[in-house]
C-alpha cells in the first residue's frame, strides 16, 4: 500500500453551499485535495459526573480531545455523525458541552442528527443550534460538495422522518444523486447498517443504502457504536464486493464513552475498542486515503487508501 501524505491544504478555495432543492448542479473543481474529519457519539452530558474533569477521567467526557485533534490537523470540514449532544441534547446541553469542545469548530462542521438528539422532541434543540446547515427541520438530510467529492447527510431516525422506499427521503436521494454525478461520494448518517457493536443494526436504513450502492457511491461514515470499525466493500446486504461495494466506517469515538464489539460481522476488517479519536479522509480527485487518529500518540490507528469508483 502507498504511503500516505499528511499535508495541510490552505482553506482557500470557498465554503460549499449547502443544497436542500432537487436538481442543483454539482460544481466543477480543479483545485487542491481537501482533508475532512469525523467522529460522532461526542459531547457528555453536562449533567455527567465526569463532566469538565481535566484532566479528563478515563473513558469518559474526551469531546476536547477529539477536538484538538481536529484543529492539529486543520481540517478543511468537519463531519459530526449523529449523538453530537448526550443525554437529551437540549439547546442548553448543547451550549454548556458541545459548544465548549466541537462548537468551537462550528463554522465548518456538517451535522447528522442521532436518536439522542430526538430525545427533545422533534430534535428540534439540534436543529436551533446547528440552524440551516442541518437540512429543514423535520427532513435533517441535504448535500454539499468539498473539493472533487460530493457528500450527503442522511437522517437515520427513521421512525420519525422514514427511510423506506418511496419515503421523501429515499426520493430525495435518488434525485440528488442523479442531479451530482461526481466521481467520488461519500454518504453520512448516524446509525449503521453493519456494525459490531453493541448497538442493534439499524436495518430500516438498507432502502437508503439500496440507492447509494446502485448510484456508485464509494464510502459510509456512522456513529453509534462507541468505537471504531472499518469494513471491507460490500452490497447492501453485506456481501463482499470489490467492484462496486461501499465501504462504511463506524466513527463512534467523539469522545462520550466507549463500546467493545460482542459480535464480530464478517466483513469487518479493523476494530478499534479501547481509544476516542478522529477519522481523517483526504479527498483526492479520483480516490481517498483515512487514516484514523487516536487521542493518545501511541494509540491505536487504521490507514489506507483506495480508487473511487
Amino acid at each position: 500500500m502507498a504511503a500516505l501524505l499528511w499535508v495541510v491544504i490552505p482553506h482557500g478555495d470557498p465554503a460549499p453551499t449547502v443544497v436542500s432543492d432537487r436538481g442543483a448542479a454539482t460544481r466543477s473543481y480543479r483545485g487542491p485535495a481537501r482533508l475532512i474529519g469525523a467522529a460522532g457519539d461526542i459531547a457528555c452530558d453536562p449533567a455527567n459526573r465526569f463532566f469538565g474533569k481535566d484532566p479528563a477521567a478515563v473513558g469518559n467526557c474526551h469531546a476536547d480531545a477529539t477536538a484538538a485533534l481536529l484543529k492539529r490537523a486543520d481540517v478543511d470540514r468537519v463531519l459530526a455523525l449523529g449523538d453530537n449532544q448526550y443525554e437529551a441534547a437540549t439547546l442548553a446541553d448543547y451550549r454548556a458541552s458541545y459548544a465548549r469542545s466541537w462548537g468551537t469548530l462550528k463554522s465548518i462542521t456538517y451535522p447528522v442528527a442521532g436518536n439522542h438528539e430526538y430525545y427533545t422532541r422533534g430534535a428540534a434543540a439540534y436543529f436551533q443550534y446547528f440552524g440551516h446547515v442541518a437540512g429543514k427541520p423535520g427532513q435533517g438530510w441535504y448535500s454539499f460538495d468539498v473539493g472533487a467529492w460530493h457528500l450527503v447527510a442522511l437522517n437515520s431516525n427513521c421512525n420519525d422522518v422514514g427511510c423506506f422506499a418511496g419515503s421523501d427521503q429515499e426520493r430525495w436521494l435518488r434525485d440528488d444523486l442523479a442531479a451530482h454525478e461526481t466521481k467520488c461520494t461519500l454518504a453520512f448518517w448516524h446509525s449503521p447498517l453493519f456494525s459490531s457493536g453493541p448497538e442493534a443494526e439499524n436495518r430500516s436504513v438498507r432502502p437508503l443504502w439500496n440507492v447509494l450502492y446502485a448510484a456508485g457511491v464509494d464510502v459510509v461514515l456512522n456513529g453509534h457504536n462507541h468505537n471504531y470499525e472499518r469494513f471491507a466493500p460490500q452490497d447492501p446486504v453485506g456481501r463482499l464486493d470489490a467492484t462496486r461495494g461501499i465501504r462504511e466506517f463506524v466513527v463512534g469515538t467523539g469522545g462520550d464513552n466507549l463500546q467493545g464489539f460482542p459480535n464480530v460481522h464478517p466483513n469487518s476488517e479493523v476494530r478499534i475498542r479501547d481509544t476516542f479519536g478522529v477519522l481523517l479522509m483526504r479527498l483526492e480527485t479520483n480516490g481517498y486515503e483515512w487514516r484514523f487518529t487516536p487521542e493518545l500518540p501511541n494509540g491505536p490507528t487504521d490507514a489506507g487508501s483506495a480508487a473511487c469508483h
